[in-house]
């Protein structure tokens, strides 16, 4: 582990103070990531901010209906929130599909916005890696990249982003609310986070000296017609090879809005408007499924080890739909696919 120091912030001014004056320094909350990412050497932070006493963790309705959920709401506590678990399952059933109950309990909503990818070449120091080290090159592209991106990447990276909790908060169309020395602002999650064109480095449009505050949901939250369909190698704590967060509104069989979004598959949670366009004010059958998960993979581009993800992704988004339009959401208990 490297040498760092350690500051804790008392409150959202000193935090941003802080984080402004040392543009080396990093805020640690539940530490489930930055602390292994120091530990491996990819992250050298010369200063560790702890924005733990921060008073961050409520959840909270807003005057339009919606909810305001604080940047340090632990990742347990937000999946089994009464509020997030009635009108907001599909929030709920992507946190619960992801990492390990003792993570859980320790990450937080701001961290997991932030989390980075879990590519083995970037958590690899001897490796040539253009996220950790712009410029040295991508080792994923001719390595093993069977886990790696088939929508949005570029000749510089084909990292995907790795959280469960982000997918769903695609579909939500969820904001962000950051705070920084120069005042707040709201970022639409569309485009919090980056796809990694020629600067991977870069993983969400956060400024320096910004701190996420809370993230904002709207009202509606799909509460009748959701599911969080997640595959994976293995049951147990593991992250997907393809996830498909789905929300839909019916009209007897017919869909008059429906939205879905990838995890696994690319440098961000991926959503096209053009394929749920495909949805709108068609019969919520098979067929009309598979034209979406057409549209959705149009440009899918895969690699040596992982292009199986392409067809894999299509039958998940048809699987998805159809739990989602049945009124029957994939189970995180038994994970049994229904």
């Amino acid at each position: 582990m490297i040498n760092f120091h350690y500051a804790r912030a008392n409150d959202v001014t000193d935090a941003v103070r802080q984080i402004g004056g040392d543009a080396n320094a990093k805020f640690v909350a539940g530490g489930t990531n930055l602390i292994d990412l120091m530990k491996m050497d990819v992250e050298r932070p010369t200063t560790v901010i702890d924005i733990t006493r921060l008073p961050l963790k409520q959840i909270e309705r807003t005057p339009d209906g919606g909810l305001r959920i604080g940047a340090l709401v632990r990742n347990t506590d937000l999946a089994y929130h009464p509020l997030v678990e009635e009108r907001y399952p599909v929030l709920a059933s992507a946190i619960m599909a992801g990492a390990s109950q003792q993570l859980r309990n320790m990450a937080s909503t701001g961290g997991n916005l932030l989390q980075r990818t879990r590519c083995a070449y970037f958590y690899d120091t001897a490796t040539p890696c253009n996220k950790r080290k712009p410029g040295s090159g991508c080792s994923a592209i001719d390595g093993q990249n069977r886990m790696h991106a088939i929508l949005g990447g570029s000749d510089a990276c084909i990292a995907t982003h790795p959280s469960d909790m982000c997918v769903a908060l695609a579909v939500l169309e969820a904001r962000v609310h950051v705070a920084s020395e120069s005042g707040d602002r709201v970022i639409p999650f569309a485009d919090f986070h980056r796809l990694p064109g020629k600067t991977p480095q870069r993983d969400t449009d956060l400024d320096g000296g910004e701190i996420i505050t809370a993230v904002e949901l709207p009202p509606k939250g799909f509460a009748a017609n959701y599911t969080y369909l997640k595959i994976r190698d293995r049951l147990s704590y593991a992250f997907a090879l393809v996830s498909v967060a789905v929300g839909l509104e019916l009209d007897g069989d017919t869909i008059k809005e429906g939205r879905f979004a990838l995890g696994g598959v690319a440098h961000k949670p991926w959503r096209d408007q053009q394929a749920e366009a495909a949805l709108r004010g068609r019969p919520a059958k098979a067929a009309t499924f598979a034209r979406a998960a057409d549209a959705l993979l149009r440009d899918a581009k895969g690699y040596a080890h992982n292009t199986f993800k392409i067809d894999l992704a299509r039958r998940c988004i048809v699987r998805a739909l159809t739990q989602a339009a049945r009124g029957t959401p994939q189970s995180q208990s038994s994970k049994k696919i229904v």
